[in-house]
């Protein structure tokens, strides 16, 4: 990809993509005195003696951390923390335009699970939630895992989870459109990295009716001796009828192909799907399924990208599930939550469904506040609200 310094990518980047400014006007040495010294120091007092109000007297409760090392970006791979920087602060920026919450892009210069753990325990005081980008499965799930055990604030690694939720948003639209309900689908999915274990697990936790997940040599299944722990613990929960073999061979009579791979699929295999089947193919910036092949063969496509309708756009979810989280002083997101949102987002465009449009646009203003009200009374009968 050429370098070019007078593209328009290139030139809305230049200086970033944030600005921090004060929410008071320091004009004068009253304001002044009043924000910072000697001002500061009585709330300081009282947050040493309560730290519960720095909830109110301090902006954390309303500021994210996106935490990457930069070993999973977008299509890229592990181009680094440097180079990750740009996609961390689109995500902040992204908070605060959907959800008014502010947010932070930290990159780490290490990929060691522990020092990233360490890390983000020792700044996490200065946080309401974390939310981890673009760290390469498995020490994704390992490094996810113990934060949300050592952690009090909400922990969301959106690769597995912000996804997930907008994929089974899409797919429980997709399976009314097509007039089914989950429970009558079988659904292959091609990938178990993050965000094929979590959408497979969150499909699973809502009824889906049977699935077979695949990574580069073939079906998930018990039988096989090359697997890690996590995608053992996936074999021993999916795959019901006990298909072996490769991708393609799945896919005779699949209802539901979910791509979130880069592994290419031809058009034999889609031909060999179910009558008024569905694919998601969501491999950026190329579908796993050629577009035309799918639309040949398929009741309902959608794609990662944003020019084709049905785009699963993981910023339909995480806004509104960081600010329903925030609203009631969350101290974990549960897999309620997760589902809760799903379910909010699915009935935003349940008065409009058409094979193209099974989810809302990311711009439709409804969305957001909707998950985070579906998310924050989740919370509460959770458990885990203030």
């Amino acid at each position: 990809m050429a370098f070019d310094a007078d593209s328009a990518v290139f030139r809305v980047h230049e200086g970033g993509k944030l600005w921090l400014r004060s929410t008071l006007p320091l004009v004068d040495r009253e304001s002044l005195s009043l924000a910072y010294t000697p001002g500061v120091a009585e709330v300081c007092s009282a947050i040493a003696q309560d730290e519960s109000l720095a909830r109110t007297y301090t902006w954390r409760s309303r500021l994210v951390a996106v935490v990457s090392d930069g070993t999973a970006v977008l299509g890229l791979g592990n181009i680094g923390p440097a180079a990750a920087l740009p996609v961390m602060e689109g995500k902040a920026a992204l908070f605060s335009e959907f959800a008014d919450i502010n947010a932070i892009p930290i990159v780490l210069a290490t990929t060691d699970p522990d020092e990233i753990v360490e890390t983000v325990e020792r700044i996490a005081p200065s946080f309401g939630g974390i939310n981890l980008e673009d760290i390469s499965a498995p020490r994704c799930f390992d490094i996810e895992a113990r934060l949300r055990e050592r952690l009090d604030i909400p922990v969301f690694h959106d690769d597995q989870h912000g996804t997930a939720i907008v994929v089974l948003a899409a797919l429980r639209n997709a399976a009314a459109v097509t007039g089914r309900t989950l429970a009558e689908l079988r659904v292959v999915v091609s990938g178990a990295g993050a965000a094929g274990v979590a959408c497979t697990k969150i499909l699973l936790a809502a009824g889906i009716g049977d699935i077979a997940v695949a990574d580069s040599k073939g079906i998930l299944n018990p039988r096989r001796q090359d697997l890690t722990a996590v995608k053992a613990e996936i074999a021993a929960i999916t795959n019901r009828s006990g298909i072996s073999g490769s991708l393609a061979g799945a896919l005779d009579g699949a209802d539901v192909f979910l791509g979130v791979s880069a592994g290419l699929v031809d058009e034999d295999a889609v031909r060999k799907m179910a009558p008024r089947s569905i694919i998601f193919a969501l491999a950026n910036p190329n579908p796993e399924v050629d577009l035309d092949v799918a639309h040949r063969h398929a009741a309902i496509v959608a794609t990662g990208r944003s020019d084709y309708p049905n785009q699963i756009n993981n910023v339909l979810a995480f806004p509104g599930v960081f600010a329903g989280a925030f609203d009631v002083g969350a101290r974990a997101i549960t897999e309620n939550m997760k589902l809760a949102a799903a379910t909010a987002l699915s009935e935003a465009v349940a008065d409009s469904l058409a094979p193209d449009h099974i989810v809302p646009s990311p711009f439709d203003k409804r969305v957001a506040p909707a998950v985070a009200a579906a998310v924050a009374q989740q919370a509460r009968r959770d458990g885990v609200a203030l």
